[in-house]
């Protein structure tokens, strides 16, 4: 009998995993995507775009499709997507895995201030630098909105939209991105400080490079924590056993593992 995985998607590992599930037999891999970018990348097996309407709405499309298991593959910051996903799963009864890249950690010569939301990160910034390099995206810039003082450099794959910090200049660009590039546009606008997301992956990680070598602090706005009771796995590998469908799996999803906050822990 065949199963049916819905991926919630949109990043990289979300990719890899629906390429993992498509090549095995027996299985149908839907990935959702959220719709926020114009030119997403498309991955295998069916593909929808648009929410579901809430937890409800989740729990309804898995029941209506007939969905076998669910895999929370989206952004770490994504909080109200793994909350909704965790609340339908639970209601539809079937069994879900979060997949959750690691984060970063800081090493010898960082110069990290850790913020515990965007509003945080604004308030460490003036006396940290005048020229920011704010790479959170294109969501939540109105925390910065206030700071007139500063001048931003944006970078984002779509355009933002307002409100929007008053002196700021726009790079549109998706990674990944080379330390060789990233140390090229410090220097070129006179970056003083950065502002990233704990997003983790190799793909954006080079501009931490760049900043440590160039000297230059950065402010790193921390993960949102996970749901009570939810537990992530930190790469498709592990995600394939937990479904059951890993080298030598049975079909039937594995035990939680124990240290529940393993994907999101630096050593």
């Amino acid at each position: 009998m065949s199963r049916h995985v819905l991926v919630l998607g949109g990043t990289a590992e979300a990719r890899e995993l629906a390429a993992s599930l498509a090549a095995r037999p027996g299985v149908r891999v839907t990935t959702s995507l959220a719709g926020r970018v114009s030119r997403p990348k498309t991955p295998d097996g069916d593909v929808r775009v648009g929410g579901f309407g809430g937890a409800e709405g989740l729990a309804a499309w898995i029941r209506t499709h007939q969905v076998d298991a669910l895999a929370d593959a989206t952004h770490p910051f994504a909080a109200r997507i793994t909350a909704n996903a965790a609340r339908a799963a639970a209601a539809a009864g079937v069994p879900a895995v979060v997949l959750r890249r690691p984060g970063w950690c800081a090493g010898p010569g960082d110069r990290w201030h850790e913020a515990a939301s965007m509003a945080d990160a604004a308030a460490l910034l003036p006396p940290l630098g005048r020229r920011v390099f704010l790479t959170t995206g294109r969501l939540g810039l109105a925390a910065f909105a206030h700071l007139t003082d500063l001048h931003f450099v944006v970078r984002s794959v779509e355009p933002p939209e307002p409100p929007l910090p008053p002196d700021m200049e726009v790079v549109l660009a998706r990674g990944p991105f080379t330390v060789e590039g990233e140390t090229a546009l410090l220097r070129a606008h006179g970056i003083e400080v950065l502002v990233t997301k704990d997003s983790g992956g190799a793909a954006t990680a080079a501009k931490l490079t760049a900043a440590r070598e160039r000297g230059l602090p950065v402010v790193v706005v921390r993960r949102p924590p996970l749901p009570e009771g939810v537990t992530a796995v930190p790469d498709v590998s592990e995600a394939l056993a937990r479904l059951g469908l890993g080298p030598g799996g049975n079909g039937r999803p594995q035990p939680k593992p124990v240290d529940a906050g393993a994907a999101d822990t630096c050593p």
